[in-house]
């Protein structure tokens, strides 16, 4: 019998050419411009509505890349934008010989890039222009700032629905948590929360079904709480008393500043504002609401019980269609970060829910941070005082019980 004899690998054969090593390393080298996006179809749209408001002339040309588009990609646009302008009889010049300018900042949602150019000519209102386009799955996050990580520590689990939780500055640490039936100081002790004194909740009326609340500590006494049609304050000697009466005063959406009324009968707040955000009076009846200051006003983002997500800024009112967030979003503004965030909840697969934070960039939400899985369904987010950090509550689907966290954040990690 003969040994089967086997030849040795022959390299030559088994790598590709040379032509198709070059493809290759060329692809690699240059992914972007093997994968590059098409951008023809916004490129045109842009540039027809520019030369609607323009009319032919000399303008001058600005982009602002706020989005996870490349250098060589932003380049192209400017190339194909100002070739596509050019055919209209649109030449983009120097700003000092310009009859109009044309600030344009690229920007991005979940779904889509958003383009918005803002086109002033001469002493005239500036107008505005907005172009979309599909965002590739794939397409990574806005890197214009630091990245951000959510953590969540469990504050305190009971199978009575938690409403709302305030952390005290106290040693040991020491939490109000409100709830349908009493409000409670817990505190913590050998590695556990503890309840030290409970208050309980009196109305002449009985609370809708489905509650919810809020309860902010004060300076002068420990707490207020609010309830559907219903109000409580707390005094501030130990042992802390509190009373309890009906009442349809707004309620505070954060320490200082805007507040709303609250359906006495239902979940909701009833859209009606005090004092009001600019000449706007009024919203859409929304479940929760979140403030993102801007340098001369502050953008409101309502999650509204029509599903949808509703923008005011004291002017204008602006419905984003294509986002679909749950009913509960809260506005964050983590040390490590120059801007505030937005943090909403989403309904991923049941029974779990996640919450994510996102950054405001032209009106238009870009996630900034992974997904927080919670194994339940949100009940309630709200910002802590300073703004820093939230508070969020669950029903935890597997043992029935509500979950109060206390969400923190980190940069870049």
């Amino acid at each position: 019998m003969h040994h089967a004899i086997y030849n040795s690998p022959n390299l030559a054969m088994m790598l590709p050419s040379s032509r198709v090593r070059w493809s290759l390393c060329l692809c690699l080298l240059f992914s972007q411009l093997c994968f590059a996006t098409d951008w023809h179809d916004p490129v045109s749209q842009l540039a027809t509505q520019i030369t609607a408001a323009t009319g032919p002339g000399v303008v001058a040309l600005e982009i602002n890349n706020r989005s996870s588009i490349g250098s060589a990609d932003v380049e192209e646009i400017r190339r194909e934008l100002t070739s596509a302008l050019a055919t209209s009889g649109v030449r983009v010049w120097q700003p000092d010989q310009a009859a109009a300018n044309i600030k344009l900042t690229l920007s991005e949602n979940v779904q889509d890039y958003v383009w918005v150019a803002q086109v002033q000519s001469g002493t005239s209102d500036a107008k505005v222009i907005l172009v979309s386009t599909p965002r590739p799955e794939s397409a990574p996050l806005a890197p214009n700032a630091p990245p951000v990580t959510i953590h969540a520590t469990p504050l305190v689990s009971q199978p009575d629905p938690i409403l709302d939780v305030a952390i005290l500055e106290s040693t040991p640490p020491r939490i109000v948590v409100l709830g349908r039936t009493a409000i409670t100081i817990q505190e913590f002790t050998n590695q556990h929360w503890a309840v030290v004194q409970s208050l309980p909740v009196s109305s002449p009326n009985p609370l809708p079904r489905d509650s919810r609340g809020r309860v902010f500590l004060r300076k002068d006494h420990l707490f207020d709480a609010y309830f559907p049609g219903l109000a409580c304050h707390s005094t501030n000697s130990a042992p802390i008393a509190m009373n309890c009466s009906p009442s349809e005063d707004p309620w505070p959406l954060q320490m200082q500043g805007l507040s709303a009324f609250f359906s006495p009968s239902r979940n909701f707040f009833t859209g009606a504002l005090v004092p009001g955000i600019g000449k706007q009076k009024s919203a859409p009846p929304f479940y929760s609401a979140a403030a993102i200051p801007r340098a001369n006003y502050a953008l409101w983002i309502f999650a509204g019980i029509d599903g949808q997500v509703h923008l005011l800024d004291g002017i204008n009112q602006q419905v984003l269609g294509k986002i679909r967030w749950g009913s509960n979003v809260a506005s964050v503004h983590p040390a490590c970060r120059p801007d505030s965030l937005v943090l909403a909840d989403a309904a991923d697969s049941e029974p779990a829910e996640s919450i994510q934070a996102f950054e405001v960039v032209d009106r238009e939400p870009a996630a900034v941070s992974p997904k927080l899985t919670v194994n339940g369904s949100t009940t309630a987010l709200w910002s802590t005082p300073g703004g820093e950090n939230a508070i969020a509550v669950y029903k935890n689907s597997s043992t029935g019980n509500y979950e109060a966290l206390q969400l923190t954040f980190d940069c870049g990690r």
